[in-house]
């Protein structure tokens, strides 16, 4: 077999699918990348086992069929070749010859009949949505995502539908975060699934165009087809915590900060907050803002700021990590904290836009 195509789309093309070929694998095909050709149409496949992605586009062959090669050395050759150059990929049982102008090289493959491939999901719904809102609720709360924890449901993220809205909601059991956008079209009963944060992840790093595009819902899995990728992933089958107990109701006590100011107080007091826990003291007084860290040395940062509160004193410890990731996903100029006591969860929130909200549990300090 021989193929001939144009050294930047292929470049592209193994770009946008190379994130799930991980460096070290328990099964050697894992590190292979699925090449296949039909109709001068040129399709790449990269899997995990858990993400799949599949990127096309057009190249010359008079042949059919497919193989595999090893994906991040085709990245890393496609990368160090002149740009703008053409490539020819000739393809035997044992051997791949990739050549470009004076360049040849000799990779090694492995039978395409090894390779996993996700077969066509059976879709039980579908959603449209515009691609750069998914990124939108994506993006404010992708970073609340567990890592590796034993309640495997929280290593991912909810995708909810329900009454024309979709939701994203991520929690890790110390925060949660969750923002939602309307969509024109209704939907029956409400759906849930749980995308996994690998899942999350590559899908983020992929949804950066305009228009409107398809997710499509499975039993176990989850698909979604972009302009030139096919990105399809397993679901977590388990039950999500009912977030919407843990977003506090009483919103009395309202601390208003200019959101900018907060966040560099923050990062300075954090300097000598305790590496580990990373926890910070807030103490809250009619329109004054104290921010204290310590840490084990007998180290101490304290900073004061001027803000809009007229509700009970509060002595409240939080871990600084959290509060600067939710400020970040905050966009206008100010931040709303809305407190009960110093026992409770802080809710935060944009005060010109009511989709997003971030809730932080409380630390002991």
């Amino acid at each position: 077999m021989n193929i001939n195509v144009k050294r930047d789309e292929l470049l592209k093309s193994l770009q946008s699918i190379i994130g799930v070929v991980e460096r070290k694998q328990t099964m050697p095909i894992l590190a292979n990348v699925l090449i296949s050709v039909d109709n001068n149409t040129l399709s790449i496949t990269a899997t995990d086992l858990e993400v799949e992605l599949i990127s096309t586009f057009n190249a010359k062959s008079e042949n059919t069929g497919s193989f595999t090669a090893p994906g991040r050395k085709l990245l890393d050759i496609c990368r160090a070749l002149p740009a703008g150059g053409d490539i020819s990929i000739s393809h035997n049982d044992k051997k791949i010859i990739v050549s470009s102008g004076k360049s040849k090289f000799n990779l090694a493959t492995l039978p395409e009949n090894e390779f996993p491939v996700i077969k066509n999901i059976e879709q039980d719904d579908n959603i449209k949505i515009k691609q750069k809102e998914l990124k939108r609720i994506i993006d404010k709360t992708h970073f609340s995502m567990a890592q590796q924890d034993v309640r495997y449901y929280l290593n991912g993220l909810l995708l909810e539908v329900d009454s024309g809205n979709i939701r994203a909601v991520a929690t890790d059991g110390h925060r949660l975060a969750i923002s939602t956008t309307k969509q024109n079209q209704e939907h029956g009963a409400k759906k849930q699934v749980i995308v996994p944060r690998k899942g999350v992840i590559e899908l983020q790093r992929l949804l950066d165009g305009e228009g409107d595009i398809q997710i499509d819902l499975g039993a176990n899995h989850i698909q979604v087809k972009l302009q030139d990728v096919c990105f399809t992933s397993k679901l977590i089958d388990g039950r999500f915590p009912e977030y919407g107990r843990v977003i506090p109701s009483d919103t009395s006590n309202q601390l208003i900060a200019d959101k900018e100011n907060l966040k560099s107080a923050l990062q300075r007091t954090a300097i000598l907050s305790n590496e580990k826990y990373r926890g910070i003291r807030l103490i809250i007084k009619q329109n004054e803002l104290t921010i204290q860290a310590h840490n084990p040395e007998q180290e101490e940062a304290e900073e004061s700021m001027e803000i809009k509160y007229h509700g009970n004193e509060i002595e409240i410890g939080f871990n600084v990590n959290y509060l600067i990731d939710a400020l970040n996903s905050v966009e206008s100029e100010n931040v709303v904290l809305s407190l009960v006591d110093n026992n409770s969860s802080c809710l935060i929130t944009d005060p010109k836009e009511d989709q997003s909200k971030f809730v932080i549990m409380p630390m002991r300090l």
